[in-house]
């Protein structure tokens, strides 16, 4: 499944307020709630803030991607939020400007990898997080995500 296919301009906050990790956590994650790819919405959060409690999940450049491998979730799923104010991630030591949500079932470890890596190599660039970060909608939000061949 390609990057673009997967987060849906539904599932794109551009205007993240919250300013506290766990409350920004919530916040793009809930944008899932009624996605059909989740079957249980409270399991699914309480296994990211589960995962997000054990390591941090920031990658350096203002980027984090909280995520869970459960059975609360029958496909991938994905939601962004962009704050430019920046979430204290007190774990991580950084403050950041995009959450990437992620949501895989446990079977799907070769996906799921799949997609983190091209993800990464797309947010390491400047360029495009400055695309993402200038972005006026979802839909631009995305174009910019999908400028780069690595959105896979």
């Amino acid at each position: 499944m390609r990057l673009t296919e997967l987060l849906q301009p539904g599932h794109i906050l551009l205007d993240l307020q919250e300013t506290k990790r766990t409350a920004a956590i919530h916040r793009v994650a809930a944008l899932l709630e009624k996605d059909e790819g989740v079957i249980q919405f409270q399991g699914f959060y309480d296994e990211l803030l589960a995962r997000e409690r054990v390591e941090a999940t920031t990658l350096g450049n203002g980027v984090a991607f909280p995520h869970a491998r459960t059975d609360h979730v029958k496909r991938l799923v994905l939601a962004v939020g962009r704050s430019t104010a920046g979430v204290n991630f007190e774990n991580g030591g950084e403050n950041i400007h995009f959450i990437f949500v992620i949501g895989t079932p446990r079977r799907m470890v070769t996906e799921y990898l799949a997609l983190v890596g091209a993800m990464a190599r797309i947010l390491r660039q400047d360029e495009v997080r400055g695309k993402l970060m200038a972005a006026k909608s979802p839909e631009e939000f995305l174009a910019a995500m999908a400028e780069d061949p690595e959105a896979v």
